[in-house]
């Protein structure tokens, strides 16, 4: 269980290894995902920016952290991981550091968003996707199947902005 109160107040590390907090996202909606660069939903990229293009004027931001969790898929460094992101899919959006997302080392991010979710289990694969209220309340959960331009999840975004 996460000892944090609010996802604003969590600590995270931008690509460049310099700490920060999500605190100057308040009042966007988030779409929090976690990435890898060598996974079968990796061209999911693709869609993630797309959908950060279309929606980011009304108040999106997705924010990208890359994991090594599931099957080892991502070995890289932040320097090849950035490289790889932009180069292939012109990602514009944010990137962190990579983290844990489950496991006894799993990052306060992951255990607060996978506490506040309706369904408080462990994030199953690369690219499990946390839909955040402009007011930091997990709104919905997508599973990794779930691409960026499902209607499921375009709608949700919708909603939500």
């Amino acid at each position: 269980m996460s000892k944090h109160s609010s996802l604003y107040e969590i600590e995270v590390n931008k690509a460049n290894g310099q700490p920060a907090t999500l605190e100057e996202y308040r009042g966007k909606v988030l779409l929090v995902v976690n990435v890898a660069s060598q996974c079968g939903f990796t061209k999911q990229y693709e869609g993630l920016e797309a959908l950060y293009k279309q929606y980011r004027s009304s108040g999106l931001e997705i924010l990208a952290f890359p994991s090594n969790d599931f099957g080892a898929q991502e070995p890289g460094t932040m320097e090849e991981i950035q490289e790889f992101c932009k180069v292939n899919y012109g990602v514009t959006f944010p990137l962190f550091e990579k983290l844990r997302t489950v496991g006894p080392k799993q990052h306060p991010l992951y255990s607060w968003l996978t506490n506040q979710s309706e369904s408080a289990r462990e994030v199953q694969w690369n690219f499990e996707k946390f839909l955040v209220s402009r007011e930091g309340q997990v709104l919905a959960r997508f599973e990794s199947k779930v691409a960026p331009e499902d209607e499921e999840l375009v709608s949700a975004i919708q909603k939500a902005l």
